[in-house]
C-alpha cells in the first residue's frame, strides 16, 4: 500500500494533515519534487548521494564512518521491516579498526549526504525513518550550508540520542551554535516511540522554519527569533545528511555515561554486537 501511495506522491505531492504519513493517506495536491529516493535499487544511488569515509570525525563520536556495504546498504521485503524497500545505516563493533587523530576506534558506521549533488534553498525536506532502541545511539537527519560551520547554517530536522520517547530539532549558526537556544524536544504520544516508522520534516521559507513529525507541527523558528542571537543564515543552499553516530557529545550530555565509551553504555555496545544498531530510511524527499 505504501509504495502505491509514494508513486502517486511523486506525481502529485501532498499537503500535511494530522498523522498523514504514518497512515499512508493519499496525495492531495500538486507540488514540485526537487529530489526523491525510495532506495528501491540494489545499492545506494551514487548519483544522488556521497558517502563519508574514515577521514572525518567530530563531536567525540565513538565510531568512524566507512564507505562499505557493511554500513550502508539497501534492503527489501522482510528485511525492510514494514517498508517495501529501505536504506540501512548500520553500526558494527570492530575492535581496533583504526587509529585516527590520536584515538583508537572500535566501531564503524555509515554517513551519507547530497553535497554538490542536490542543494536546495527553501522548500520541504522529509524522510520516513525507523530508529533503534539503545542509549547512546545518535542518528540524525539534517541539512548544512556549503561553507564553513556554523557560518552557513545548520538545520537539524531530527536528532535522537537513545531515549526512545523523544527526538530533538534545532538550528545552528553564528552566535547560536553548539549549545544553541534554538532547540526543541518532541515527545511522542502514548503508544508511539522512535522505533516506529515516522516522517520527520521541515518546511523552510525565507521567514521561518516549521519542524514536523508525521505532519504535526512541533516547533517553529522565525527569522526575528534567530536574529535575537545572531545572523539569519538560512537564505543559502543546503544539502541533506543522514548518519548513525555512536556516543559522543550529545549522548553524553543526556546519559552521562563515561565507560566503556563516552556516551555509549555497555548495554548498547552489546546491542551493536548483536547486529541491532541500524537506522532504516524508507524514502527521502525534497519539494518546493
Amino acid at each position: 500500500m505504501k509504495h502505491l501511495f509514494l508513486k502517486t506522491f511523486l506525481a502529485l505531492g501532498i499537503i500535511f494533515s494530522g498523522n498523514l504519513f504514518a497512515q499512508d493517506s493519499p496525495a492531495k495536491t500538486v507540488s514540485d519534487t526537487l529530489f526523491f529516493d525510495d532506495f528501491s535499487g540494489s545499492s545506494l544511488d551514487r548519483e544522488k548521494w556521497n558517502v563519508v569515509g574514515t577521514d572525518f570525525w567530530v563531536n567525540n563520536e565513538q565510531q568512524v564512518y566507512v564507505d562499505s556495504t557493511a554500513t550502508i546498504f539497501n534492503v527489501k521485503g522482510d528485511n525492510a521491516k514494514g517498508a517495501e524497500n529501505a536504506l540501512v545505516l548500520k553500526a558494527h563493533y570492530s575492535p581496533n579498526y583504526i587509529k585516527y587523530r590520536g584515538n583508537d576506534f572500535d566501531f564503524i558506521s555509515g554517513r551519507i549526504n547530497t553535497r554538490d549533488k542536490v542543494m536546495f534553498t527553501y522548500g520541504t525536506a522529509m524522510a520516513r525513518m525507523k530508529l533503534p532502541e539503545g542509549s547512546g545511539f545518535w542518528p540524525a537527519f539534517w541539512a548544512l550550508g556549503g561553507g564553513d560551520w556554523p557560518d552557513t547554517g545548520e538545520i537539524d530536522i531530527m536528532e535522537y540520542v537513545g531515549e526512545t520517547d523523544w527526538i530533538g530539532v534545532a538550528l545552528h549558526g553564528p552566535g547560536y551554535s553548539g549549545e544553541t537556544p534554538l532547540v526543541n524536544k518532541y515527545f511522542y504520544p502514548e503508544g508511539e516511540d522512535v522505533t516506529d516508522w515516522h516522517v520527520y520534516s521541515v518546511d523552510w521559507t525565507p521567514e521561518a522554519l516549521n519542524f514536523k513529525v508525521d505532519g504535526r507541527l512541533i516547533y517553529r523558528v522565525t527569522k526575528p527569533m534567530v536574529e535575537h542571537y545572531g545572523e539569519w543564515k538560512f537564505d543559502n543552499p543546503k544539502y541533506l545528511i543522514l548518519n548513525l553516530a555512536l556516543g559522543g557529545a550529545y549522548p553524553y550530555k543526556t546519559n552521562g555515561v563515561e565507560e566503556p565509551y563516552n556516551g555509549l553504555p555497555a548495554s548498547t555496545v552489546e546491542l551493536i554486537k548483536q547486529g541491532k544498531a541500524e537506522v532504516l530510511i524508507d524514502w527521502v524527499l525534497i519539494k518546493k
